[in-house]
């Protein structure tokens, strides 16, 4: 049965990651329409579109009911802004560092718009704060007041993030892959007509019905293989004696999360650090504000041992690479390499077995 479990697990996984390529796809088509600029794309549109998994695995999670259904949904719930501040950085750094030992060994600093980061770092640890918080709260009503905090303040960073952006399109050179509906519906003829466009370093503009319809058909995608993947994730966690909890917040955001932010390592690759930063920092602010009041309204919400370590990891990475920023004016990629081995430092406590 734990073969068949891990096979399961692992379809699920290949869903989701379909559903969120999609998504991400349309979701990208979608700000190119509205013409948002390029902190909107990436720290808004991009980072939600792939943080979009992470999102739903909880709901489905906490909703499906079960022994371990609260474990997991919190688990996943965590297990996003502690990859992503953490791993997804170490990542970030390794690459900056190769691209600045080839290219300019004498300048170690990211090139980043700091106000841009400052901003995203700033919110994170305000809200992620107040989500670890509200678990000590000593009854429901005042959880469900912290969780009206954490929308509106989401809200007021979706606004600023919007009206900073305002008139400033994205460049032109950005190339986005064509929207896979008009590709399907449009056959050879709308193939060809994209690949003229590009020719003229425009891309053939597909109709924001059609965008929409591609968004929602991904979501479908996602929520199926979240369903399957918080069954494979019961099963295994019984068979192998390991709380559903370190499972799903190692697991989730590794499988669904990290893949999608390879596209920082990309952007970094290519020098173009504000949206590579952008794309992580912009997901940690959704993670942390929007995702956690799924656990609070719908599980008691009581962080054990494990997941407040998970988040004191987490904040201490931002946290050391926001002074950076405010104290020096700059982001090196060395500080993100301390941040990153945060992450291993939470494996070896549970690996040796003192958490979990």
């Amino acid at each position: 049965m734990l073969a068949l479990d891990v096979i399961i697990l692992l379809a699920s996984l290949a869903v989701i990651l379909a559903g969120a390529e999609v998504f991400t796809n349309g979701v990208e088509w979608l700000g190119k329409l509205l013409r948002l600029g390029e902190g909107a794309v990436g720290s808004l549109l991009a980072a939600v579109g792939t943080a979009m998994p992470e999102t739903l695995v909880p709901i489905v999670a906490i909703l499906g009911g079960g022994d371990a259904a609260s474990e997991i949904g919190i688990g996943a719930i965590l297990g996003a802004p502690f990859m992503l501040s953490t791993l997804a950085m170490l990542l970030v750094a390794v690459t900056a560092l190769i691209k600045k030992h080839h290219n300019r060994p004498n300048y170690p600093e990211l090139n980043i718009n700091t106000e841009i980061l400052s901003r995203d770092l700033q919110f994170f640890l305000i809200v992620y704060s107040v989500a670890v918080l509200a678990s000590f709260l000593p009854n429901h009503a005042l959880k469900v007041g912290a969780s009206g905090f954490l929308i509106a303040a989401y809200g007021y960073y979706a606004y600023q993030t919007i009206k900073r952006d305002s008139g400033a399109a994205v460049e032109e050179d950005e190339e986005l892959h064509p929207l896979y509906l008009q590709r399907i519906f449009g056959g050879k003829k709308a193939e060809s007509e994209v690949a003229a466009a590009a020719e003229e370093s425009h891309h053939s503009e597909p109709n924001v019905m059609l965008v929409l319809l591609q968004i929602a058909i991904a979501l479908g995608l996602i929520i199926s293989g979240a369903h399957l993947f918080v069954g494979a994730i019961t099963e295994i966690s019984y068979a192998l004696g390991i709380p559903a909890l370190i499972l799903s917040l190692i697991i989730a955001p590794v499988a669904t999360e990290l893949p999608e932010k390879c596209n920082s390592i990309i952007w970094t690759s290519r020098g173009k650090d504000t949206l590579a930063m952008g794309n992580i920092t912009g997901a940690m602010v959704f993670q942390s504000s929007v995702v956690p009041t799924v656990g609070i309204l719908l599980t008691p919400w009581i962080l054990n041992m494990t997941a407040l370590v998970s988040v004191i990891l987490a904040i201490g990475s931002a946290g050391m690479i926001y002074t950076q920023i405010k104290l020096r004016g700059h982001l090196t990629p060395y500080i993100l390499l301390i941040g990153g081995c945060f992450y291993l430092v939470f494996l070896a406590l549970v690996i040796l077995g003192f958490l979990g």
